[in-house]
């Protein structure tokens, strides 16, 4: 658990990996701090600092919609009173649900009540609600679960599908908010710039999950905290011949200064079109234009 030291005061808790911070998980969140206010008593997210199946199952961990940072920022914006982030380490993962809630949840986080979200479950090897209840009764914790609504059948799995597909529009009003991709720009082959369309390239953090390949309109969040208009492509370029290797380049608008080495995120709006091969570079230019234009329109807010 570390030596951060917790509020020695009953709380109500809930637990999970919670990775997009989706709608689903808000309106859980939602149901935690009014169960909570209701007892006058303060709410508490617990969640993990990696995928379990890291620890579990590391040829079976999904890309990820959030890095910890990111999904750390989106909890704190739903005004939950405290938010715990457990290493999930190997002698985490073998705790049966009862040891966890004993152990961990009213020793160390001194939960009163246990909000458990629609058939969710912990702990190794599981059980059913009712299990939970018992081994709460028996450890000093009252297990509550949460209403079935229809936002809670959002799922983050539902969310990767859908950035899979390309359909960041679905994606986003499943999450909640715009899809996030983020990283290094590193340094590219400057092809962009000889098409007259220069971009960044990007080196995406650590297992997020890359969308369907093609273009897309964007916001570019630079590290100054600026928001510009901008056009991503994610693919081969098998126009330009790139191999299997994957390029994630961001053409900001109107913007020239050289970001390489700082960090760069973008927000996906709209995808424009699938990738394809072109006859020539011509006609490659041709069809980025247009591409700017279309990401333009969709960016540009409508007049009074």
């Amino acid at each position: 658990m570390g030596n951060k030291a917790y509020s020695t005061a009953p709380c109500v808790a809930t637990i999970g990996f919670f990775d997009g911070v989706h709608r689903g998980h808000v309106c859980l969140i939602e149901q935690l701090r009014s169960e909570a206010s209701s007892r006058g008593l303060k709410s508490m997210l617990v969640t993990f600092d990696c995928h379990p199946r890291m620890v579990v199952s590391p040829g079976h961990v999904p890309s990820l919609l959030t890095t910890l940072d990111e999904k750390q920022q989106l909890l704190q914006q739903t005004g939950v009173d405290e938010i715990v982030t457990l290493p999930f380490t190997r002698e985490l993962s073998m705790l049966t649900a009862r040891e966890f809630m004993e152990q961990v949840l009213h020793r160390e986080l001194h939960v009163g009540v246990l909000m458990l979200g629609y058939d969710h479950a912990f702990g190794h090897g599981g059980g059913a609600f009712q299990d939970y209840v018992r081994w709460g009764q028996e450890t000093g914790i009252e297990v509550v679960r949460a209403h079935e609504l229809e936002s809670l059948m959002a799922s983050s799995s539902k969310c990767r599908r859908l950035l899979e597909q390309g359909d960041v529009e679905s994606a986003a009003e499943m999450l909640g908010h715009p899809y996030q991709l983020g990283g290094q720009v590193i340094r590219g082959f400057h092809v962009g710039h000889e098409l007259g369309f220069p971009t960044a390239n990007l080196q995406p953090d650590a297992m997020k999950l890359i969308p369907a390949h093609g273009a897309y309109a964007v916001w570019a969040l630079l590290a100054d905290g600026t928001r510009r208009p901008a056009m991503l492509n994610i693919g081969n370029r098998p126009t330009i011949g790139n191999g299997e290797a994957v390029s994630i380049e961001v053409n900001i608008f109107d913007y020239e200064n050289d970001l390489y080495g700082q960090r760069l995120a973008v927000e996906l709006v709209s995808r424009l079109r699938e990738e394809r091969l072109f006859a020539s570079r011509e006609e490659l230019m041709n069809q980025l234009a247009r591409d700017e234009a279309a990401a333009r329109a969709i960016l540009t807010p409508p007049t009074q």
